[in-house]
């Protein structure tokens, strides 16, 4: 079985800080930052691959996952987490910025880790380099860590500034709630809130406008490679050759979509990727029932190019 545990966490600026519409990647880099900075026992190794520690590393576990052997796939599994942006803008000192980490299945185990990155964001900053910051970064201090579920609002304190102990995440999210979630939207009429830039790659070409069975084809895909990499195996639910046809034939009724070009740059590589995709509302009509399941499934784990930079993020509604 494959949980899902969302966490949400809170900064207070301490000096101004902005942030422009590659935050999601611009969160993504401080975290894998801090987790080097802190936790990486071996930095002469070129990369994560190259290390013989890799099979006992946590910081691999997060950010360089490798196949085993017999593996089908690429080199490296999916990612075992997901961020979801902050919003992009100019924060003055005292403001609160607040973004979202989406931890999969036995990732949850690491949690203290990621609780240690967050701190040492504090040290490294975060956003763009300000010249009225003297050219560094927006310092920050960590002010709450929360356990969250988005299907039902329900929220549980793991951290507040001050405290000397951290709580574990405690609200899962795994097949029961999904279904439940899942019953109670409509058969015949679905909305999709796109949070974040949908980028889906279909027959070798870029999809600019929503269109469901892109979206629901690559959503099995992934959906099936993180139950398997960190569930018990993969989810029925994700198997959806059966719900292809269904997908096609959904008709796009209301489109109030629009493109966004971003470009997410590594200072540690020099390279610069494209993340852009398309924002907004898209309504479908048609026979959505047997749909509703794995579309909640991808709400929770986002779909996409650049899950992991925050793209993909999207929100299921009547």
């Amino acid at each position: 079985m494959l949980t899902v545990h969302h966490l949400l966490l809170a900064f207070t600026a301490v000096t101004p800080l902005e942030l422009d519409d590659n935050a999601g990647a611009a969160v993504r880099g401080a975290i894998v930052n801090a987790l080097l900075n802190r936790f990486c026992a071996n930095k002469a190794a070129p990369t994560c691959a190259d290390c013989p520690l890799l099979t006992v590393c946590p910081v691999a576990a997060l950010v360089a996952p490798m196949r085993d052997a017999g593996e089908t796939g690429g080199e490296q599994r999916p990612r075992p987490y997901v961020t979801r942006p902050p919003q992009p803008r100019r924060y003055a000192p005292g403001e609160t910025l607040t973004f979202g980490l989406g931890l999969f299945g036995h990732a949850a185990d690491l949690f203290p880790y990621l609780v240690m990155a967050a701190q040492g964001i504090e040290v490294q900053g975060l956003g763009r380099r300000l010249q009225e910051n003297n050219g560094r970064r927006g310092a920050v201090r960590l002010a709450a860590i929360d356990a969250f579920n988005p299907l039902t609002g329900a929220k549980q304190s793991l951290f507040r500034a001050g405290q000397r102990q951290v709580q574990a995440p405690g609200i899962p999210i795994g097949p029961a709630e999904v279904a439940a979630f899942a019953a109670n939207l409509p058969t015949d009429r679905l909305t999709l809130r796109f949070l974040s830039p949908m980028r889906l790659i279909d027959g070798g070409r870029l999809v600019k406008r929503p269109a469901l069975r892109p979206l629901v084809q690559r959503l099995g895909i992934r959906l099936t490679d993180l139950s398997t990499a960190y569930g018990d195996g993969p989810l029925p639910v994700a198997d959806a050759r059966s719900l292809l046809p269904l997908a096609e034939g959904a008709t796009l009724a209301r489109d109030t979509t629009r493109w966004i070009d971003v470009i997410s740059h590594s200072r540690r590589t020099g390279e610069r990727t494209p993340i852009g995709g398309f924002i907004g509302d898209a309504v479908f009509t048609g026979d959505l029932g047997p749909l509703r399941e794995l579309l909640v499934w991808g709400s929770l784990v986002h779909v996409g190019k650049n899950a992991v930079k925050g793209d993909g993020w999207y929100n299921v509604e009547s």
